[in-house]
């Protein structure tokens, strides 16, 4: 199922075909919120082949990234975004339901 909860900037999907081009095969971007972390919640990464059964879609020019329905009650109206910048380049989640977040932008709290 494909939700409107949730986007997909641009750079994020250019990085996620890059990655499944180099790969030679396509590949999904898996988001999760999991407990843990310095602040209450981090956020986990992974390229997958194939979806489960119960994950939803986000989808942007031909990329997609995949959401569990749990996660995506503390994803709600975020936006997945790729950034490369001198300290390193990163999937990262712009939350507007984070209260608060770690130096490190992976852990956050609601």
């Amino acid at each position: 199922m494909i939700t409107q909860d949730l986007t997909l900037s641009p750079a994020a999907a250019r990085r996620i075909q890059a990655i499944g081009q180099a790969e030679g095969r396509p590949l999904m971007l898996r988001v999760a919120v999991e407990g843990g972390g310095c602040s209450g919640f981090q956020y986990q990464f992974d390229l997958v082949e194939e979806a489960q059964p119960d994950d939803l879609r986000v989808e942007r020019d031909g990329a997609a990234a995949l959401v569990d329905e749990m996660s995506l009650v503390l994803l709600k109206g975020s936006e997945i975004d790729f950034v490369d910048e001198l300290a390193g380049a990163e999937f990262r989640v712009r939350n507007p339901n984070a209260k608060s977040s770690c130096g490190c932008g992976v852990s956050f709290s609601i």
